[in-house]
């Protein structure tokens, strides 16, 4: 859950939700348009035609940081692979992310339609308002699953069959905060899961060297996810919804800084296994630097700030890139 309001459960369901107006002749005038969220009314999704936005809100498209976020780990390990000319990898990967991240979005939300359905919050989701039906839904993710069928078959067969394999713990994440407190450790487990795949994509097959990338990933998702749920504590509580976040505490910001130095280390473990030089580890001083820099300006009990930090991650995965891309191609 990711909350931008105070949570209140509804007296009817959204879709029978109606906004009266007086007016100064006593009539009243029906707000039907109020079931429609301010996102779909501005930016990208707003120039879409109206029967589009619904299943564009759906794919989060007007939110892309979760696609940077699914993505980086790919192109880590494609680098450090040493990419071996194929750098058309980047953009294969590239569409696969944006595709498996658009697919995981709607399936989460039919899980937690509800539950979504039953606060203000989240109530004008195209599933939770009605203003798109499960079956549509159903069908929209096979349609992403489409593309990156098309993805999985520019892949080498160890790389395709190691992106299939993931399918079981995407279909498992959105029951995690109802089960354990580490819901982010499992969303480490997934949207890491590409340092699984870059790698034998170029190699063939696997080592040592991808599941230490996976391993630091992990460790990164863990530590930016709870900056993001620091913003949910409040109304993760009154729904029960469980995170590291409300776990941690005050020591939230300790808990990211012990999380971000677990990855560090472990990429730099990645970078030795390729180049066992003290020099290559200088590659991951601006990843240190920055990850550093948000352990330490993380404040649990601000919001505003918290997210601010997670967004920064899209930059500190460029910085872990290009780390990788210098050392994979001086490797080789």
């Amino acid at each position: 859950m990711r909350p931008t309001s105070d949570l209140r459960p509804l007296s009817v369901p959204p879709t029978k939700l109606q906004v009266h107006a007086k007016v100064a002749n006593s009539s009243f005038v029906t707000a039907s348009t109020d079931i429609v969220p301010d996102s779909e009314r501005r930016g990208f999704i707003g120039a879409l035609p109206p029967r589009l936005r619904p299943y564009a809100s759906l794919m989060r498209l007007d939110r892309p940081i979760g696609t940077w976020l699914l993505y980086w780990p790919c192109a880590w390990s494609i680098a450090l692979a040493g990419v071996d000319g194929r750098w058309g990898l980047f953009l294969w990967l590239a569409l696969g992310a944006f595709a498996m991240r658009s697919a995981g979005c709607v399936y989460n939300d039919i899980v937690d339609k509800d539950l979504d359905g039953s606060v203000e919050r989240t109530r004008l989701r195209p599933l939770a308002s009605g203003r798109v039906s499960v079956e549509s839904a159903w069908l929209w993710i096979g349609g992403l699953c489409l593309i990156g069928l098309l993805v999985l078959l520019r892949l080498k067969p160890t790389a395709a069959f190691v992106a299939l394999v993931s399918i079981a713990p995407v279909a498992a994440y959105p029951f995690m905060k109802r089960v354990t407190w580490w819901p982010q450790a499992w969303l480490g487990l997934v949207f890491s899961w590409g340092a699984l795949v870059g790698w034998p994509a170029v190699t063939g097959s696997l080592s040592r060297t991808p599941f230490l990338l996976w391993f630091g990933s992990i460790a990164w998702v863990v530590g930016y996810d709870t900056l993001y749920a620091i913003q949910d504590k409040e109304d993760d509580a009154l729904v029960g919804v469980k995170s590291s976040a409300r776990r941690l505490g005050d020591k939230a910001p300790l808990g990211i800084g012990v999380f971000y130095a677990l990855a560090v280390l472990f990429w730099g473990a990645a970078i030795w296994s390729v180049r066992p030089d003290w020099i290559a580890l200088l590659a991951l001083a601006p990843t240190t630097i920055h990850l550093a820099s948000q352990a330490l300006r993380a404040d649990p009990n601000d919001g505003d700030l918290a997210l601010t930090l997670f967004r920064s991650n899209r930059t500190c995965g460029l910085f872990v890139f290009l780390a990788m891309l210098v050392v994979g191609l001086s490797a080789r």
